[in-house]
């Protein structure tokens, strides 16, 4: 890949997750919500929680040296307002490009702007589009993230499923009982330095997207494969993209919904590619799973990770490992806290999406 950097970012999300009975009316489950309000947008059409996050998050990305017609904007989501289109019936709402449309709106750019979903790789597919309008001179920056906010009917339709949790997620357990929803976003500048830029790189450490993989199985519409295989290749495209080889990544943060059929497609994917060895943790017991922002989220975790504002993040589970699943070196209070060069972002979706990035810390 050639030297797509992360300029800035910023990101919101729960640090823990709370019982809710409101939700799904009368049953108890547990959600990753942000503690907040948010101000409200003037245009009546963009008024989404989702929209309110992204301005939120936008109003913190320093935008600096770059023309309105300069910069591209990629945003991730599946829920978008489908909340506040079951209450107004407003069809904007339900529309998956309105966060995207919403920050060309409000930002007033005129270049590039589009709507990705792809379940719950839509964050990572997000990076994927904005690195090729960048390598192929679309634009000179892109605001490339993901956002959701929790709404009713994708939770009704994961109890559905079966797979929403009454208890909080507990991924890799033998107990595991399915995922707890959350919401949250995050954005990031992404910009190709060159002598153009008015952002040179300077001798500093800078993030780095340094690979991507991305595949799909086909195998079923709700259900992975529980061999992981073509999960597995994502991760290993991710590594030849990166020209690295597994032993240089330093930490994994794992998709890791709490799913019996999830956490055992991943569980084999991972040990394909690392075996036991690289230290790993799934994050979504504190925040949720935060569908189409998920991959946002998580990335700018191990963002904050590279430019050391973050621990290596604890797996959090009731600790019982599900020994039907190979083993893989979940992160502990006794994993040493080396300095962390390489982070890897896995995520897997509904349709068969598979999707893994590699971020690192690299010197201009």
């Amino acid at each position: 890949m050639n030297g797509i950097f992360i300029t800035d970012a910023s990101g919101i999300f729960a640090d823990h997750l709370t019982p809710d009975e409101s939700i799904v009316k009368g049953k108890k489950f547990y959600f990753g919500k942000i503690d907040r309000d948010f101000e409200p947008i003037d245009e009546p059409n963009y008024d989404l929680r989702c929209n309110r996050i992204l301005k939120y998050l936008v109003d913190k990305l320093d935008l600096t040296g770059f023309e309105k017609d300069e910069i591209g904007i990629v945003i991730g989501t599946t829920n978008s307002g489908i909340g506040e289109f079951e209450e107004t019936g407003n069809k904007h709402f339900a529309e998956l490009g309105n966060p995207a449309e919403f920050l060309k709106w409000y930002l007033g750019t005129t270049n590039y702007a589009a709507g990705v979903s792809t379940a719950c790789t839509s964050g990572i597919k997000a990076f994927a589009t904005a690195v090729k309008l960048l390598e192929n001179n679309v634009c000179k920056a892109i605001i490339a993230g993901g956002v959701d906010a929790i709404a009713p009917m994708p939770s009704y339709g994961f109890h559905a499923l079966e797979v929403l949790s009454h208890e909080k997620t507990n991924p890799f357990s033998k107990n595991r009982s399915g995922i707890s929803l959350g919401e949250g976003g995050a954005l990031f500048l992404l910009t190709k330095p060159d002598k153009l830029s008015p952002r040179p790189i300077g001798d500093i450490e800078n993030i780095e997207i340094l690979g991507i993989g991305e595949t799909s199985d086909a195998y079923h519409s709700a259900t992975p494969d529980p061999e992981g295989t073509q999960a597995a290749i994502a991760i290993q495209q991710a590594l030849d993209n990166a020209g690295l080889n597994a032993e240089d990544i330093d930490y994994i943060n794992l998709h890791g919904t709490g799913t019996v059929s999830n956490d055992l497609m991943e569980a084999n994917a991972i040990y394909k590619i690392f075996g036991s060895k690289v230290p790993a943790s799934a994050t979504k017991p504190l925040t949720g799973h935060c569908l189409g922002a998920a991959a946002s989220v998580e990335s700018y975790i191990c963002y904050e990770i590279l430019k050391g504002q973050r621990a290596l993040p604890i797996h959090e589970y009731d600790g019982e490992y599900d020994e039907t699943l190979p083993k893989i070196n979940l992160v502990n209070k006794n994993t040493p806290q080396k300095d962390i060069k390489t982070c890897m972002c896995t995520s897997f979706g509904f349709g068969g999406t598979n999707a893994a990035i590699i971020f690192g810390k690299v010197r201009g």
